[in-house]
C-alpha cells in the first residue's frame, strides 16, 4: 500500500428543495431567516463554486449527493399515504439539510484505528426530526460512496436516545503531523447522557452532542485512548448559539484554532495541545465576541494545507463585512485568508465548514472508493447545467405544498444518479 495519504472534502450538493422553514432550534440564523423565499439554483452553484475553489487551490474535493425529498419512507412511518395537512411536517419531510455533510457522519482515517481500516459511523442526528430522517439514508449513501470492506468499516447510527444523542464530525476534529501519521482525535460534547448539575449545562438551547455518544463511537472506531480527547462545550456558548462545535472551533494537521470562550476547560485542551507538538490559536473575546463569531461564522471556516505547506482559511464573505471579524483576520499570521460566497448556506446556519465531511485516506483507500463523486473541471460544468434545467430560482415554505415539487424532485435525482455513477433508493 502506497504511503501518500491525503485528505478529500466530500461537500453536499445541495438539494432542489432547499428553503427557510426555520426548523433547527438553537440555530439562530435558522431561526432568524425562517419563512424568507430561497433560491435552490444559487444555493447548489454557491455550493458548486466553493468546491471548484477548493480544487483549484489543490485540495482533493468530491460530493455527496442530496436526499430524495419529500421523505415518503419517514412519512409512510407515521402513518401518512400522502402529504400531511401540517406544513411543520411538511417542512420537515422536505428539509434539503443533508446538504451540511459535517453532521453526516463521524470518520476515523485508518492510521488511528487498531484493525487499519477507515471506520465510518454515521450520525444518528436525534436531537432535530428534520435531520433525525436523513440517518438512514445517508448510511445508505455511505456504504455507496465507500463500497470496500477491505479498506472501510461501516457502523450502524448510534441507537436513538438522548442518552446517546450523536451529531457527527460537526464535534470531531482530527489533528496529526501528517495525514497518514496517527492522529489526536478531540470529540466535543454538550451533556454527559445522563442528568448531570444545571451549573453544566446550558439553560436556553438544549445541548445536542452528549459525551456518551462521543465516548461509544471512539470505543468502536478502535481509537487508542491515549491517542483521544474529550472536550466539553461551554454552556454559555451553546446559549449564544454555537449549537456544534463547528461553530467555535477548527483544526486541521497541527493547528487548532477556536474562541476562547468555547470549552469548559480551557487548560486541558492548551496542555493536551502543548504535549503533542500542535500549534493553539485562540481569539479573545474582546477581539472577536462570542456574538461576532456565531454571526459570521467564523470559525466555520475550512482550514487547509496547500502543496507549498502554506495554510488557507476559506472562509464565508460574512467574515469579510463585518468589520471587527474583518479587522482580525487582515492581522492575524496563521493563515492566508480567502473568502467564499456560500449566502444561501449561511441563511439557514450552515457556513464553508458546515457542507464537508472530511476523510483522510491513502491511494489504495481512495481507488477503492466510489470514483464518479470525484470532483473535476468537466463535473463541475455538468452539474452547473444540470442546476439550471432541474432547480428553481425562489422557494417559499407554501411552495412545499405545490405537487410538482415532488416531481422535479425525482427528476433532477433521476439525471444526477447517471451524471455521478450512484444509485439512488427512490421513495
Amino acid at each position: 500500500m502506497s504511503t501518500r495519504t491525503i485528505e478529500v472534502n466530500y461537500d453536499g450538493l445541495v438539494g432542489s428543495t432547499h428553503n427557510y422553514a426555520g426548523l433547527a432550534v438553537g440555530n439562530l440564523a435558522s431561526e432568524h431567516n425562517a419563512e424568507l423565499i430561497s433560491n435552490p439554483r444559487a444555493a447548489v452553484q454557491e455550493g458548486l463554486k466553493k468546491m471548484r475553489l477548493m480544487h483549484q487551490l489543490g485540495c482533493h474535493q468530491a460530493i455527496i449527493p442530496p436526499q430524495p425529498r419529500p421523505n415518503f419512507h419517514w412519512l409512510r412511518q407515521l402513518g401518512f399515504s400522502s402529504l400531511p395537512d401540517d406544513p411543520r411536517l411538511v417542512a420537515t419531510a422536505y428539509s434539503a439539510s443533508s446538504m451540511w455533510t459535517a453532521n453526516a457522519a463521524t470518520i476515523s482515517p485508518s492510521a488511528d484505528c487498531r484493525d487499519n481500516k477507515i471506520h465510518i459511523t454515521p450520525a444518528n442526528l436525534m436531537s432535530q426530526a428534520h435531520r433525525f430522517h436523513e440517518t438512514a439514508y445517508t448510511a445508505y449513501l455511505l456504504k455507496k460512496l465507500f463500497p470496500d470492506e477491505r479498506y472501510f468499516y461501516h457502523h450502524p447510527p448510534l441507537g436513538c436516545a438522548p442518552l446517546t444523542s450523536d451529531e457527527g464530525a460537526a464535534n470531531h476534529t482530527r489533528l496529526c503531523k501528517a495525514y497518514g501519521d496517527p492522529g489526536f482525535e478531540i470529540f466535543v460534547y454538550g451533556k454527559s447522557g445522563f442528568q448531570s448539575t444545571a451549573a453544566l449545562e446550558s439553560q436556553r438551547y438544549p445541548a445536542r452532542q452528549s459525551k456518551i455518544a462521543s465516548e461509544a463511537i471512539a470505543r468502536l472506531h478502535q481509537l487508542v485512548p491515549k491517542n483521544v480527547m474529550f472536550l466539553q462545550q461551554n454552556p454559555n456558548a451553546i446559549d449564544a448559539g454555537v449549537f456544534h462545535n463547528d461553530v467555535i472551533a477548527v483544526g486541521n494537521q497541527d493547528l487548532y484554532f477556536c474562541h476562547e470562550m468555547a470549552y469548559v476547560d480551557r487548560t486541558s485542551l492548551k496542555n493536551a495541545l502543548n504535549e503533542r507538538g500542535f500549534r493553539l490559536v485562540e481569539i479573545k473575546n474582546e477581539e472577536v465576541s462570542l456574538e461576532d463569531a456565531v454571526q459570521t461564522y467564523l470559525f466555520n471556516s475550512q482550514l487547509v494545507t496547500l502543496a507549498d505547506g502554506s495554510t488557507v482559511l476559506v472562509a464565508p464573505k460574512e467574515c469579510h463585512d463585518h468589520p471587527r471579524v474583518k479587522h482580525y483576520l487582515d492581522h492575524q499570521s496563521m493563515a492566508k485568508v480567502q473568502y467564499v460566497d456560500c449566502r444561501q448556506s449561511m441563511r439557514n446556519g450552515g457556513g464553508p465548514a458546515c457542507l464537508r465531511l472530511r476523510v483522510v485516506m491513502s491511494e489504495a483507500e481512495l481507488a477503492a472508493a466510489h470514483q464518479g463523486v470525484m470532483f473535476s473541471e468537466s463535473l463541475f460544468q455538468k452539474l452547473m447545467s444540470w442546476s439550471e434545467l432541474y432547480y428553481r430560482t425562489e422557494l417559499s415554505p407554501k411552495d412545499l405544498l405545490d405537487p410538482f415539487l415532488i416531481d422535479e424532485n425525482r427528476a433532477s435525482l433521476e439525471a444526477l444518479s447517471g451524471i455521478l455513477k450512484i444509485e439512488y433508493k427512490v421513495y
